[in-house]
């Protein structure tokens, strides 16, 4: 005779209970007793709960109580788990884990970076912008002009001397801007705005700083006398040169981008060799100051603007040099009493724009013998003594200008009208720099230390 013993023990929810085999076993009994087929014992659940079963322990029965069944100190019967069985999902099906439960079990290092925000502007400096996405291998469309102001950014503590935008198409949301407060800062132009670095690479204030054409690296020159490549993710300096003279602008070289010029208060202009570091070359001019520095297209050949004018001509204000041999090709390209305090070359066309203190911008042949467009310029703006930059929009169909008076001007190229004024600043706006890759995207910046983002 068999006595089979079973325990209902179903939750409020009715739901069905995993039953776990019993091992057969016999016994012999007494007359009168019943036969036990499975030395069990009858058990209470535990607290803890481990994969949807609980540990067990033997139940004993409360003192002076014994259990009429001989030899056998213990019921055999197990106490089922009150939870639902667990039920293995479908093939190619992935079952639903809350938010919670995600967060619980990702590693520490993982939580800790997805709130940290330092986290999310190394994020910003290294991949590319949800912005900036759509636009990313589409044909280059017609430039816009802007209308109204997307962010206004306030960081700098002193003039602003130039702002750029990235030129790596993928990471072009990231705007650079260089301040007489010594410092280089890194933005989230295009996108949010937000401020991401700060580099404090040089002790004195930077003058002119650029990025190198892979986008990961930042070249600056300062009135410490030091031209410095520094990293854009880790902040950290790679390369510093001492140039002996106080840096005003720098430039790196097309098809080597390991080199870069140095010019500033000297009569040379000075190539280094970031890797080595070490200086490679010497231009010399009896000059006083160097303004700025433009490679050419194919490198082999650069423009120099200096602060030298003689009583009938300016035969020093432009000089155009020959890269290799660091002799000079021609010094006779600008025959007017005023100095360039910038250059810009076209994107399309073997022309290059000069900005001049005589409130106007002359254009140039970028092949030789480097000969003054005479016939046509661009005026309507005012440069009275401060550094005003000039820039082509991508397509090289408008050609943009701050002002002393804080306005921008664009204009158009072919036909040098001026399209749009822009009232941008209250004080003097040095840049206006276009967008690589969206149309109507503006950045200026002016001398109080403020920076625009038009669209």
């Amino acid at each position: 005779m068999n006595l089979l013993v079973d325990y209902d023990d179903s939750d409020a929810e009715d739901t069905k209970q995993e039953e776990e085999p019993l091992p057969s076993t016999t016994s012999s009994a007494k007359p009168g007793q019943a036969i036990l087929t499975s030395p069990l014992h009858l058990e209470e659940p535990s607290p803890s709960i481990h994969g949807g079963r609980s540990q067990t322990q033997p139940y004993k029965p409360p003192p002076g109580q014994t259990w009429p069944l001989g030899s056998h100190e213990s019921l055999p019967v197990t106490t089922p788990v009150c939870s639902k069985r667990a039920q293995t999902p479908p093939a190619g099906l992935r079952p639903y884990v809350s938010k919670r439960q995600r967060l619980m079990t990702q590693p520490q290092a993982l939580r800790d970076a997805s709130s940290d925000p330092q986290a999310t502007d190394l994020h910003l400096l290294s991949e590319v912008s949800e912005r900036i996405r759509p636009y990313i291998g589409r044909k280059l469309g017609r430039t816009e002009l802007p209308k109204r102001v997307q962010h206004h950014l306030s960081a700098h503590d002193g003039p602003v001397n130039t702002v750029q935008w990235c030129p790596v198409p993928h990471l072009s949301h990231l705007l650079l801007s260089v301040s007489m407060d010594k410092t280089v800062k890194v933005w989230d132009g295009a996108g949010s705005g937000r401020h991401l670095q700060t580099y404090s690479s040089h002790s004195g204030a930077v003058r002119d700083a650029c990025w190198l054409p892979c986008g990961r690296r930042i070249l600056s020159g300062s009135f410490d006398n030091a031209a410095c490549v520094t990293d854009v993710e880790t902040g950290q300096v790679i390369t510093r040169v001492d140039n002996q003279c106080r840096v005003t602008c720098v430039a790196v070289q097309p098809s080597d981008p390991a080199v870069f010029l140095c010019g500033g208060f000297s009569p040379e202009v000075k190539a280094w060799d970031s890797r080595t570091r070490t200086m490679v070359r010497a231009y010399k001019a009896t000059i006083q100051q160097t303004l700025d520095i433009l490679f050419l297209a194919d490198g082999k050949e650069f423009v120099t603007s200096s602060d030298a004018v003689s009583r009938d001509s300016a035969d020093r204000t432009l000089i155009a040099w020959d890269f290799g041999t660091t002799a000079r090709i021609s010094n006779q390209m600008f025959h007017e009493r005023y100095t360039c305090p910038s250059l810009a070359l076209h994107p399309q066309e073997d022309t290059f724009a000069a900005q001049t203190n005589g409130n106007y911008i002359a254009l140039f042949s970028a092949r030789r013998p480097y000969r003054m467009n005479k016939t046509k310029r661009f005026e309507g703006h005012k440069v009275e003594g401060y550094a005003v930059q000039c820039e082509l929009s991508p397509d090289g169909t408008v050609l943009s200008t701050g002002s002393s008076t804080g306005s921008v001007h664009f204009y158009d190229f072919h036909s040098s009208r001026n399209l749009f004024t822009l009232a941008a600043h209250q004080q003097a706006c040095l840049n206006a720099t276009f967008h690589p890759v969206l149309p109507a995207l503006v950045a200026t910046c002016d001398w109080a230390g403020e920076i625009k983002v038009w669209n």
